[in-house]
């Protein structure tokens, strides 16, 4: 068996003990769904008036899901650095060391099974904004592209969480640095509110934003619009500027976490 094949092997099987690990702890999986369904409630019911009006409150229902997809399954992330740093600290890296198997089986499994994770949080939340008034206004083939980018941009940002969970001295630390970087960059975006109402030099950051790319494209291809027309070359080619960001994080991260796993590995 080359070492592309026992990888994949090694990570399926590494993939499956991690969700065995969710559902022996369904909190885990909670966390990564109720939160989530609080913000659409609050910006749909709370906000959403304010800042659609009464006769647009519906539309930007329309429009807020896709944000919410981005947030929730970059917060997922999170559970990639926590996982790592628990397995540290608890020493299950040590154990996986003594065992003959790819290098990269853990850290691809853990992104994987973490990826399996905002899957069913990306149902969920698909139901909770069908409740709430959402609709998908695109094509099928259209939907299933914006649920494979959004997936995309998941499984990218969980090779972040990887570099950052093995970084991490300690579970406490991990769940501090697995969240405090992605508030601006899920806020500073397209994510609640059209860009173009931002000031000038904010808009410039959020125009730009790995995030409001993955959102813009999901939105076109959803059918989700809402408010003035984005200009601009990362608005009008939305799709293949999200998808080379997802690209760009993977080939950056991965094999920086890989790296990381294997100098950890070795001490």
């Amino acid at each position: 068996m080359n070492a592309l094949a026992k990888g994949i092997s090694d990570g399926g099987i590494i993939t499956w003990r991690n969700l065995m690990n969710v559902r022996r702890n369904p909190d885990w999986l909670m966390a990564a769904t109720l939160q989530p369904i609080m913000f659409v409630l609050l910006f749909a019911y709370v906000f959403g008036n304010a800042i659609g009006g009464e006769a647009g409150g519906a539309a930007y229902r329309e429009f807020l899901i896709a944000g919410i997809f981005a947030q929730t399954v970059a917060f997922n992330s999170a559970f990639t650095v926590i996982g790592f740093a628990n397995d540290l600290q608890k020493g299950i890296i040590d154990r996986f060391r003594s065992l003959p198997m790819s290098r990269i089986a853990v850290v691809l499994g853990r992104t994987t099974s973490d990826l399996v994770v905002s899957v069913v949080a990306l149902v969920v939340m698909s139901a909770c904004g069908l409740i709430v008034g959402w609709r998908i206004r695109g094509s099928f083939w259209d939907a299933l592209l914006g649920y494979l980018v959004m997936l995309m941009f998941a499984w990218a940002l969980s090779w972040v969480g990887a570099l950052i969970g093995l970084a991490a001295r300690s579970v406490e630390v991990a769940q501090s640095l697995g969240l405090i970087w992605m508030f601006p960059l899920s806020f500073i975006s397209s994510a609640f509110v059209p860009t173009g109402t931002l000031p000038p030099f904010l808009k410039a950051i959020a125009d730009w934003n790995p995030f409001t790319a993955v959102i813009n494209a999901t939105r076109d291809l959803f059918g989700n619009r809402f408010g003035p027309a984005q200009t601009g070359w990362p608005a009008e080619h939305a799709a293949l500027y999200a998808i080379l960001c997802c690209v760009a994080i993977i080939a950056v991260f991965a094999p920086l976490a890989t790296a990381k796993y294997r100098r950890v590995a070795s001490k």
